[in-house]
């Protein structure tokens, strides 16, 4: 049975937390029913990973990251029409694409831009690092917040593909219709801050937004680690 974990009062809301950082604080608060359970906290790069790192250290659980990434359009790089897994399996939105008016070529070349990527942020930031086993283990997977919500999607295949014991899904925000489709797909999904409408963008729900540098995410995981050893 799926649950939704939400926090009512702000429901359509904006600008409601203060920063990333601050966004994963508040989310740990819902899940403190798996601190020190056998679990891990896998974060999205590059938005996903300070909100990641607050909710593995309240519930005392290790932190890594599942490299994955949406396949922009080529002429709103905000946007995107599918996205791509740490093992390279492709997820499109195919109706959105057939909107789009772009060339099989002109697809072609956003996936193969979108794998370099990946695999050129694989490298960078875990260091040859093989990604641990989640066999049997709850595993949450955070964003900083759900639009299209093919990023998550891809990241719960792969991580149901690794024989994961349940699935739950930490986001801050996310666009409502999208919230509901992806809780279809996992176990859980706490989302503090459902915002429905026609327009909808990550960044309205923070006072403080930037977008995260590879160093910063660099340095997030470097002090994670300090502080858990």
């Amino acid at each position: 049975m799926q649950r939704l974990i939400e926090n009512t009062s702000l429901k359509n809301k904006l600008y409601v937390f203060k920063d990333r950082k601050a966004a994963g604080i508040l989310l740990a608060q819902r899940l403190l029913g798996y601190k020190d359970t056998d679990g891990i906290v896998l974060g999205i790069p590059s938005g996903g990973v300070p909100v990641a790192a607050e909710i593995a250290k309240a519930l005392m659980l290790p932190l890594d990251l599942i490299i994955v990434r949406k396949v922009q359009i080529p002429y709103n790089t905000e946007a995107g029409f599918g996205a791509v897994s740490p093992d390279n399996k492709i997820l499109l939105n195919e109706d959105f694409l057939k909107n789009l008016n772009l060339s099989e070529k002109e697809v072609e070349q956003q996936i193969q831009r979108t794998t370099k990527i990946i695999k050129t942020r694989n490298i960078l930031f875990r260091k040859g690092v093989v990604f641990p086993s989640i066999k049997n283990k709850v595993v949450i997977i955070v964003d900083d917040g759900l639009a299209s919500g093919y990023t998550m999607l891809s990241a719960i295949d792969f991580v149901r593909r690794h024989e994961s014991q349940k699935i739950v899904v930490a986001v801050p925000t996310g666009l409502e219709k999208t919230v509901y489709y992806i809780l279809s797909q996992v176990e859980e999904l706490v989302c503090l801050n459902v915002r429905s409408g026609f327009i909808f963008a990550v960044a309205d729900a923070y006072e403080n937004w930037h977008d995260i540098e590879d160093n910063e995410v660099i340095s997030i995981i470097k002090n994670f680690y300090k502080l858990k050893n």
